[in-house]
């Protein structure tokens, strides 16, 4: 059967449609899901369960240590131990998550399906990315999505391949896979192969790659004229920016972390201090760039700053940085896409190795909706 996709005129949070030409099933009313739940399950992304107190091997365990030294501190040899075995389960656990070089710098893997290697021929595409809780987890999925954005159906079955897990999916190809299965994924439906998991290579492809299929197919926002000034913002953003707040995170060495926070900072500094005199990145018109920065803003004060150590500052502190990020929030319908509890839990709940209690703190003030909303008095937003 065959699938086809389509989309609306809004820059950011246009609808991306994917259907069977037979029968369309809408989720109206609600905020946008994916086609199909399907996403990576792996050992470190399971959720604590939600009370350890009545667990048998819990209260067995209270009840021994009371025993043993009372109502006073464990005594220093058990927390050596402890610490000890603790530190090389962490290392082990980090090294599947978030694998790192010799001097504990975050080393990202680079995707397996990029656009210059596997140029979609072909526009019969299906769209993965992560569901529920776990729908705006990581800016990476979010920043595709939001590129052309996702309307879909239903949730529930994996309407392309039928299959459980998206692990699945990648197996399907020909030759099969072993390599990690990340989101977003666009699958060719017609090679029965992985078209791209690149994220920027993917809001290209939305961008501009798929004009034939596109409501509104003059909308560009990469514009010939400006391509030269996305990439070099892209250059600067992405290794220090959107990889920095993961390479504070992921940090399995001091001096890897020393590095990373300096990079966020000082390039948060440069971009802060450029949005004093440009609306935009690339001047007044909205481009790829900004959406690709946008994503990680969203999130800095209410995860990156908090579990992944990026505390020099919040992001509320720079006032260029914070009034260029509520002006695109208050872009038609891009609000509604920040579930902020639903982004906090993504991290806080599912980070097992950087908060083993899965304890979510409380949300900061300024990011409440009430004051993201506030005039930013940015001007009037100009889309080519």
């Amino acid at each position: 059967m065959e699938t086809v996709m389509s989309f609306s005129p809004s820059p950011l949070t246009s609808q991306l449609h994917i259907f069977s030409p037979h029968k369309i099933r809408r989720n109206k009313g609600k905020s946008p899901l994916g086609s199909c739940r399907v996403g990576p399950r792996m050992s470190l992304d399971q959720p604590p369960s939600p009370s350890s107190s009545s667990n048998p091997g819990t209260t067995l365990l209270k009840n021994v240590t009371k025993l043993l030294w009372g109502p006073s501190l464990p005594p220093g040899l058990l927390i050596s131990t402890v610490r000890t075995a603790w530190n090389s389960t962490w290392q082990l656990m980090m090294s599947q998550l978030a694998p790192s070089d010799s001097s504990g710098n975050y080393t990202r893997p680079a995707s397996k399906f990029s656009l210059q290697k596997n140029p979609p021929a072909t526009t019969n595409l299906h769209l993965y990315y992560r569901l529920g809780r776990r729908a705006k987890t990581v800016p990476w999925e979010f920043k595709a999505i939001r590129g052309r954005g996702t309307d879909i159906l239903v949730p529930g079955v994996d309407n392309a391949n039928g299959c459980k897990n998206l692990k699945e999916v990648y197996k399907l190809r020909v030759g099969g896979y072993t390599g990690r299965a990340t989101v977003p994924m666009l699958w060719d439906v017609d090679k029965k192969d992985v078209a791209c998991n690149e994220s920027y290579d993917i809001i290209q492809i939305f961008n501009s790659g798929l004009n034939e299929k596109s409501r509104n197919p003059s909308l560009d926002l990469a514009p010939g004229e400006l391509k030269g000034k996305i990439e070099e913002w892209n250059k600067l953003i992405y290794p220090n920016v959107n990889n920095g707040v993961y390479r504070c995170g992921f940090a399995q060495s001091q001096e890897a972390y020393d590095r990373a926070v300096n990079d966020v900072f000082n390039t948060l500094e440069t971009i802060n201090d450029h949005l004093g005199g440009s609306r935009y990145l690339c001047g007044e018109t909205l481009t790829l760039a900004d959406v690709c920065l946008f994503t990680t803003l969203i999130r800095f004060d209410v995860v990156y700053n908090v579990l992944f150590k990026c505390t020099k500052k919040k992001l509320i502190e720079y006032p260029n940085l914070h009034g260029y990020m509520r002006d695109i929030y208050q872009m038609p319908k891009v609000a509604a896409t920040c579930n902020f509890m639903e982004i906090m839990d993504g991290y806080y709940k599912i980070l097992f190795p950087l908060n083993p209690g899965g304890i979510r703190p409380a949300m900061p003030s300024g990011c409440e909706h009430q004051l993201l909303s506030r005039p930013h008095n940015r001007g009037i937003p100009v889309i080519s």
